[in-house]
Formats: structure tokens, C-alpha cells, sequence
């Protein structure tokens, strides 16, 4: 479905991402885990266009996209829950979910894709009428990914979203992937810095240090490999 090919980005003259080469399979769920400032998000923004490949190829169901803009790259069915979460703050809860379908013509099933959202998560529901800037971190993390479903990806890009939560919410956003994935059939590629559990929702992982894969397996021989438990599983 997606392909990266020996991809270099920059920013500025500073070298983010070294030949990074990666496959994604449709109906997958795939983990990309290291360290901060390994390149995580930066893989995540040049598949996303929002900060383009200086060189290599990036192959979306057969099309290059790594010359296209963001809203080309979304309308294609590809879509990022950006890192922070980054909702509308002043706008409600289904007006952020209006925005996530903006794209769309389809008018009768984006309403039913709300309900679907509303059910997903009850409690956006009852907020729906609430400011997005007034709720909890894990409502706004609920939000964003529901606003990125609103468009309706087939592949749907995940950038830390356990990041700064409650344990118990974590746990519940995790389980959410896993529903989304099989439910909907969506792609999921999920950059996370708690391996442990995102080496647990996913089928395979790679690995990046310092702009660079460095291995790649399926979670299962991951979670069990000596220098992962040791850099990234505190074992």
C-alpha cells in the first residue's frame, strides 16, 4: 500500500531522515519506535508532504506522492493525527469534526460517519456543543483521531498518541486503534515512544536511530530482542 524508498529529508542543511526505506501492507498495523529525535515524526510529516523528500521515492498505492501537496496527499486517502493532538480549540467538538471531512461531498454518510464517531467515543457526544480547548487531554486526543477519521483514510498515519496521558486513558486509545484497524479495515502506521505497547497492537515494527531504520521485525521477535527490551523496553 505504502512505500518508502531510500528517502532523505532536511531541514534546512540539518539531515533528518538518511535512506530510509520502509513497506506498509493494507490492513496492517505498523509501529516506528526510537528515541526522540530519531525521525519518527519527520518520517511521518514526508509521507504526509507537509515536510517533503529531498531525494528518494515515496509510493502510495502505485502513485508517487512525494512531489504532491498535504491536501492532494489526504484526498488520496491518507491522513495524520499529528503529534500534540492539535485540535481546533476554539471551535466545538463537531465543528472539529466538520473540519476532519472538509474534503468530502458526500453529505449523507459524513453524518453517519459522525455518529459512528460518537459512538466510538460517548463522550464526545455529550460534549459536542464544548469548545475542543476546554477538554481533558485524552478527549482531545479522542478528538483527533476522530477528526482524522472523519476523512475517511485508508490509511491513517499516528503520531505519539499516548503522549502525556493517564495510564487509563492510554489504555483505552490503544484498544480504539485496535477496533478502528479491524472494523474499518484502516491502515494504521503508529509512531510511539511506549514501545512495549505499541509493539503489542502492531504486527510488525521498525526500528530508527539518528534518521536511519535500523532494524526491522515482526512486534513478536521485537519485543524479544535483547537490544530492544534494553534501549527501549527498560528490560
Amino acid at each position: 500500500m505504502l512505500k518508502l524508498s531510500n528517502v532523505q529529508t532536511f531541514y534546512g542543511k540539518i539531515q533528518a531522515l538518511r535512506d530510509v526505506s520502509m513497506e506498509i501492507s493494507e490492513g496492517e498495523i505498523v509501529t516506528l519506535i526510537g528515541a526522540n529525535g530519531a525521525g519518527k515524526t519527520t518520517t511521518l510529516m514526508s509521507i504526509s508532504g507537509i515536510v517533503p523528500s529531498r531525494s528518494g521515492e515515496i509510493v502510495f498505492e502505485g502513485q508517487s506522492i512525494q512531489a504532491m501537496s498535504p491536501h492532494k496527499i489526504v484526498d488520496l486517502g491518507i491522513c495524520q493525527v499529528p503529534e500534540g493532538r492539535r485540535i481546533f480549540p476554539y471551535l466545538t467538538v463537531s465543528e472539529n469534526l466538520d473540519m476532519g471531512a472538509f474534503l468530502r461531498t458526500d453529505k449523507d454518510a459524513i453524518g453517519e460517519d459522525m455518529e459512528y464517531i460518537f459512538e466510538l467515543f460517548p463522550i464526545l457526544s455529550q460534549r459536542r456543543q464544548q469548545a475542543g480547548g476546554t477538554l481533558s487531554g485524552g478527549e482531545q486526543q479522542m478528538l483527533a483521531i476522530s477528526r482524522a477519521l472523519m476523512a475517511r483514510p485508508r490509511l491513517l498515519l499516528m503520531d505519539e498518541p499516548s503522549l502525556g496521558l493517564a495510564p487509563l486513558i492510554v489504555r483505552q486509545i490503544f484498544e480504539i486503534i485496535r477496533k478502528i484497524n479491524a472494523e474499518n479495515n484502516t491502515t494504521i502506521f503508529l509512531v510511539e515512544q511506549n514501545a512495549n505497547l505499541a509493539l503489542k497492537v502492531a504486527s510488525r515494527g521498525y526500528v530508527m536511530e539518528n534518521g536511519r531504520i535500523t532494524l526491522s521485525d515482526s512486534s513478536k521477535n521485537l519485543l524479544s530482542n535483547e537490544e530492544v527490551k534494553k534501549a527501549y523496553l527498560g528490560l
